[in-house]
């Protein structure tokens, strides 16, 4: 009796409720006007913003999922430059997250693009730039062999190995990938939202990578996301939902590829997890519009380059307090001038100080009601 379904006498060929997805779907479809029509409202820097803000929270969140952790900040950098927005940060660098930010752009921003091994493989290729693992090698620019036996998702429990999931063997690798990128590519799907959800379950249950599998298949979902939305610049990251979700994610990915092709309950909660993403991308929003206030607010007042730059910095979710030291190491500058430029913003009220005296002193922007 079969145990998964790539071994059902019908697979690929999957189901869904369609009329049980019916008022999810709406709500999603409500939800994504409802962003967009915020977007609108605050212009391209504005969008760019939020660009930086979604596109990072994405690749970190991306990564938590599978248990790595990246530095919040070098990514937000890295992902500014990319889009060509002055965060005033530091010009610091790693070649790993900027072939992460590289892999998530040509997702998303040529999405219109078809997908195919030799993309999938670029992108591979990103995730392991040495091609090893923390574990040895690792298969890059191919689908993997099963040279080490088959692919398994597995996981410790109580000291022993526990398999969630066993994939497709690697002689039908070829195959299984071209049905699916070809599937990828047709119009099948009434709803682009459903198709984004339907290619995730479908690529983790071929796993044909030898590592990175969740993390290229959340970004294809992103891409076809991209697709239906048909917009270059990604708002939302669904890869948030999903790490506050992880165990359900697990959860649910698991009943799916031990089911009977039925992908109801799986669309179900993707439904449900890009809900909770829309709302929580309103919000960012919101908090992008108030940084556009803020600088129209002080339009007028005159400032050098280097408290634009810092000003900037705090805006985008800048941890902490502001102190001299901060700001000659973000402005490349000496601690006179430090200190002179954060004096003078005191003096506009744009900053406000703590009360500390001497080199502890600390700054905090003032809130735009309060000016």
């Amino acid at each position: 009796m079969p145990t998964y379904i790539h071994e059902l006498s019908h697979w690929p060929a999957y189901t869904y409720d369609a009329a049980a997805l019916l008022s999810d779907l709406e709500e999603v479809n409500l939800r994504r006007g409802r962003l967009f029509g915020i977007l609108e409202a605050i212009g391209f820097d504005g969008l760019r913003e939020q660009d930086v803000e979604a596109l990072s929270e994405e690749l970190v969140k991306s990564s938590a999922i599978e248990g790595e952790k990246l530095d919040l900040e070098t990514v937000k950098n890295s992902v500014a430059r990319r889009l060509g927005a002055d965060r005033g940060g530091l010009a610091n660098s790693d070649h790993y997250i900027e072939g992460l930010v590289e892999m998530a752009m040509d997702a998303t921003q040529r999405y219109d693009m078809p997908l195919t091994p030799e993309r999938i493989f670029n992108w591979h290729a990103a995730l392991f730039p040495t091609g090893r693992n923390a574990y040895g090698p690792v298969t890059v620019g191919n689908w993997r062999d099963d040279a080490k036996g088959p692919m398994v998702v597995a996981s410790q429990k109580r000291g022993r190995e526990v398999v969630h999931y066993e994939a497709p063997p690697a002689h039908r690798l070829p195959g299984e990938m071209s049905a699916f990128l070809k599937w990828v590519e047709e119009r099948n799907e009434d709803s682009a939202i459903l198709k984004a959800g339907i290619a995730h379950v479908w690529f983790e249950s071929i796993h044909p990578m030898d590592d990175g599998n969740g993390r290229i298949g959340r970004n294809i979902m992103d891409m076809l996301l991209a697709r239906a939305d048909e917009r270059t610049h990604r708002p939302y990251s669904l890869a948030s939902q999903i790490h506050l979700n992880r165990d359900a994610y697990y959860d649910v990915l698991e009943a799916t590829q031990r089911g009977t092709l039925d992908y109801t309950e799986w669309l179900v909660w993707y439904l449900k997890m890009l809900s909770n993403t829309l709302d929580a991308a309103v919000q960012t929003v919101g908090q992008a519009i108030e940084r556009t206030r803020f600088w129209q607010d002080i339009k007028d007042i005159q400032l050098n380059d280097r408290q634009k730059k810092i000003i900037s910095r705090m805006l985008m979710g800048w941890e902490g307090r502001m102190t001299n030291k901060k700001y000659a190491n973000l402005c490349d500058c000496s601690d006179a001038t430090a200190t002179r430029d954060l004096r003078d913003l005191v003096e506009k009220s744009i900053l406000r100080s703590d009360g500390a005296g001497g080199r502890s002193a600390g700054y905090e922007l003032v809130n735009i009601r309060q000016r």
